[in-house]
């Protein structure tokens, strides 16, 4: 059998196939194949590569007639189906005519997410928390997980929040009062912070926030923080502020979810789990942790997909989508860096995930004073936007300090400070952290073998690593996109 698993109807639409070995066959977004960022439907092009496998079971992320639900409490007043083979058919559209009488499943969205954590990670039995901005009614799951004798994965909830209490709703509240896009732009937000002070902590608390250990709020963010009260507030500073009660926050649910498992294995997903500065304390709790590299509501195709199979999947590696085939083009990538500094890379399959890991990637010399610049004017990206290194994994301690527990980190999920930042200027945020990329010998791409040969070549055994798109684009996905990215933008892409 294979299961194809399907998140859409959102944000960042998604599907995966898995085989009834355990086998992840395919996992891909679908706005790399229609252009469209955070395309929230599912495209006939993507379906055509998923199709490529006889799918026997189809499985959807959520529970409709539980979403619709949420939109009523909301004030929303558009509905899509009630029903999961509704949603199926609405989502896949001509596709599922020929598909009609498959077997279709549907699981609440939390599970779906502690799913495509748990099942991919190595562990035998773990804390799951997840943590999102809002999925049907729930904000915040903890959960134990455990494998039983037939080698089953189960799920016991512990604790939740729900709507309209959401750390994930706070976030982009505030991502949109420092003017960038909210369910986007959060990211570019916890950069933004590190700008700016705490000087809007304790009005945030006082003014939004109830209980912050049990996260109950004072004001429902869904509509935004509270008119007036923030209006001149340094945008800076208030990203400073609110970073740092959502720090807090994530670690009192993280607490009381040791607490209540009594587990040294953490899994953590949701939207929420993107935000690396926070997931750097972690190791203060947990000796061991995974976070799938896909934690979004994206990645939740592939944990709709695992509850059907219902067993541990085999998970190798995140360069699961479309393919660009040939060798990874070591020596000639090589030859660009030497030359001009700053080359594009697209081999291999793509990276599924928000992050390129190397497949998809715009890559540069992380000594050169003019780097970052160069390449955020490349990517249209604000000046004060911060580069990622992707370095060799046993040179990481020597010029970094890693969290606690974390000493790799080989999908880009946690900030280290730089032991050397004068000689990396490139890749060094404001505050002289980094999110750093570990580059394993078992990686599954061939930025292993460049990385190798440029420290061999250079004594640096690290390069900038940030996605091959520009701001407010999709990453790139095929040789062709590769190729208009090339001409459009005066930088060569190499296959």
């Amino acid at each position: 059998m294979s299961y194809l698993g399907i998140s859409a109807g959102f944000h960042d639409a998604a599907v995966s196939v898995v085989d009834n070995n355990g086998d992840i066959l395919f996992a891909g977004h679908s706005e790399r194949y229609t252009r469209v960022k955070n395309d929230p439907e599912i495209c006939p092009e993507i379906l055509g590569e998923a199709a490529n496998y006889d799918i026997d079971h189809i499985a959807f992320y959520e529970r409709p007639w539980m979403h619709n639900y949420q939109q009523w409490r909301s004030g929303q007043k558009s509905y899509g189906p009630w029903t999961a083979r509704g949603a199926v058919e609405k989502h896949l559209g001509i596709w599922y005519n020929s598909h009609s009488k498959t077997p279709v499943s549907n699981y609440p969205h939390h599970l779906s997410h502690a799913a495509a954590g748990f099942q991919t990670s190595p562990f035998d039995w773990a804390a799951v928390v997840v943590i999102d901005a809002i999925g049907e009614m729930d904000t915040v799951s903890i959960y134990r997980a455990w494998y039983d004798r037939e080698g089953r994965a189960q799920y016991q909830r512990l604790w939740r929040q729900g709507y309209p209490h959401s750390i994930g709703l706070f976030y982009s509240a505030v991502t949109s009062k420092v003017g960038l896009r909210p369910m986007e732009d959060e990211y570019v937000t916890m950069g933004m912070a590190a700008y700016g002070d705490i000087h809007w902590k304790k009005e945030l608390r006082r003014r939004v926030i109830d209980d912050q250990g049990s996260i109950v709020f004072k004001h429902n963010c869904h509509i935004g923080l509270p008119e007036g009260i923030f209006d001149n507030a340094n945008k800076e500073s208030l990203a400073a502020s609110a970073q740092s009660l959502t720090e807090e926050m994530v670690m009192s649910i993280m607490v009381q979810a040791k607490q209540l498992t009594k587990c040294d294995n953490l899994v953590y997903m949701g939207g929420v789990a993107l935000n690396c500065v926070a997931n750097s304390n972690l190791g203060e709790l947990f000796d061991n942790i995974w976070i799938m590299p896909n934690p979004g509501d994206a990645g939740s195709s592939l944990g709709a997909a695992a509850l059907a199979y219902g067993k541990r999947l085999n998970w190798q590696t995140p360069y699961l989508g479309t393919e660009i085939s040939g060798d990874y083009p070591v020596n000639r990538v090589l030859d660009e860096l030497l030359a001009n500094q700053i080359v594009g890379v697209a081999s291999g399959r793509a990276e599924f995930g928000p992050r390129a890991l190397g497949n998809r990637s715009l890559l540069a010399d992380p000594r050169g004073d003019d780097i970052k610049d160069r390449v955020n004017e490349i990517k249209r990206r604000q000046r004060f936007r911060p580069f990622a290194p992707a370095i060799l994994a046993e040179y990481v301690d020597d010029y970094f300090v890693m969290p606690p527990n974390q000493s790799t980190s080989p999908y880009m999920q946690v900030v280290a400070q730089c032991r050397q930042p004068d000689q990396f200027p490139a890749i060094i945020h404001y505050d002289g952290t980094s999110r750093v990329q570990t580059v394993h010998k078992d990686c599954g791409s061939g930025l292993r073998e460049l990385l190798e040969k440029w420290y061999f070549l250079t004594g640096c055994p690290m390069l900038l690593n940030t996605s091959l798109n520009i701001r407010g684009e999709p990453m790139v996905n095929t040789r062709l996109d590769a190729d208009r990215f090339e001409t459009e933008y005066g930088i060569k892409v190499i296959s």
